[in-house]
């Protein structure tokens, strides 16, 4: 079965986060150092995980994405990603990290049955990361990446969230870097969403202005013309080498978005910008039949209506999505609770 909300646009692609804890603070996803987190009796099992999986799959998903916080820190993780793995059904499984902990699970990873890994890296300079994540675990993240092809690993991908005044003078190196490993590198414009609670317009680097400083470098930069609902638009360069650069903030993909965002507690939400979200935990451990689950989940998607980022371009006065206040008063809100 496949399900359309009310853009015409299909369920199919899932990120799961696995927990809501990250052993990085970054400055634009955790700016503290507190924070109040799920209590572990609501996070999934893994065989509810599993299970909710399943019926999502009943109704056309066939993408997901592990998530957190950092899903690494999920004990046994690899023991979900086996279950998951053994569905025909799944078409694409990945992972998204930070890289602190991969090197030494890249090989069960792989062994496990995930077929991506996408790891975050803002910066190649240990003190910029260092600013950047309020940690010195810089050396681990890229011992992490080198792991990846060893272990078996191909198309993997290196995001990095543009920050002017922070590391937007980095763009061309990590392009560079990315072809060693080797990695398509997908820029991401600074989003106001989540703990971006100093976020502002100014920050922001542009597609057009990243492309225009990365042409500067390289020459003729062509776009890659391909049907897809992925959120990065994909360029190549004169050489073959090809990086993609997802615009939320000033080129919104509401149109085509077909993905929504399962948090370790259950609760599931339709939009990166959405202020409130669907609990499925509750109905799972309530003992509600799996045709039920299905259409609770079905009914809920016919109905979205949700375009958050167009909707954020048009405000004139455009400040950070939440402030520090309701954050801690609602850990949903957070980007490592709901898995960005």
């Amino acid at each position: 079965m496949n399900v359309e909300d009310t853009f015409q646009r299909r369920l199919r692609n899932l990120r799961i986060s696995v927990t809501d804890r990250c052993n990085l603070r970054c400055a634009y996803c955790m700016p503290e150092e507190d924070y109040v987190w799920l209590p572990r009796e609501q996070i999934l099992h893994f065989e509810e995980v599993s299970a909710l999986a399943d019926v999502f799959m009943d109704l056309g998903v066939d993408k997901i994405r592990l998530t957190g916080g950092e899903p690494l820190l999920r004990r046994d993780v690899d023991g979900l990603i086996r279950l998951l793995a053994a569905k025909p059904r799944l078409r694409d499984l990945a992972i998204t990290t930070n890289g602190v902990l991969l090197a030494e699970q890249a090989r069960a990873l792989k062994a496990a049955g995930l077929h991506r890994v996408t790891v975050s890296l803002d910066t190649l300079r240990p003190d910029r990361f260092a600013r950047l994540t309020r940690r010195s675990n810089h050396a681990q993240v890229l011992a992490g990446i080198g792991a990846l092809p060893a272990a078996g690993f191909t198309g993997t991908k290196l995001d990095t969230v543009v920050m002017r005044g922070v590391n937007d003078d980095e763009l061309a190196d990590l392009i560079e870097f990315g072809k060693t490993v080797p990695a398509e590198v997908r820029f991401i414009e600074y989003m106001d969403v989540g703990g971006a609670t100093q976020w502002s317009m100014e920050q922001v680097v542009s597609r057009a202005e990243m492309l225009e400083v990365l042409g500067r470098r390289y020459g003729r930069i062509e776009p890659v013309v391909e049907e897809s609902t992925a959120p990065a638009d994909r360029y190549a360069l004169t050489d073959g080498t090809v990086f993609g650069i997802i615009s939320s903030t000033t080129e919104p993909f509401c149109a085509s978005c077909d993905r929504s965002r399962l948090t370790a507690d259950g609760v599931w939400y339709l939009c990166l910008y959405a202020q409130s979200g669907v609990d499925l935990r509750g109905p799972l451990r309530r003992g509600v039949s799996r045709d039920e689950l299905t259409q609770l989940i079905a009914d809920t998607w016919k109905r979205r209506t949700d375009r958050g980022a167009e909707q954020r371009l048009r405000l004139r006065d455009r400040t950070p999505l939440v402030q520090i206040g309701r954050l801690r008063e609602d850990p949903h809100l957070e980007m490592h609770t709901r898995g960005g």
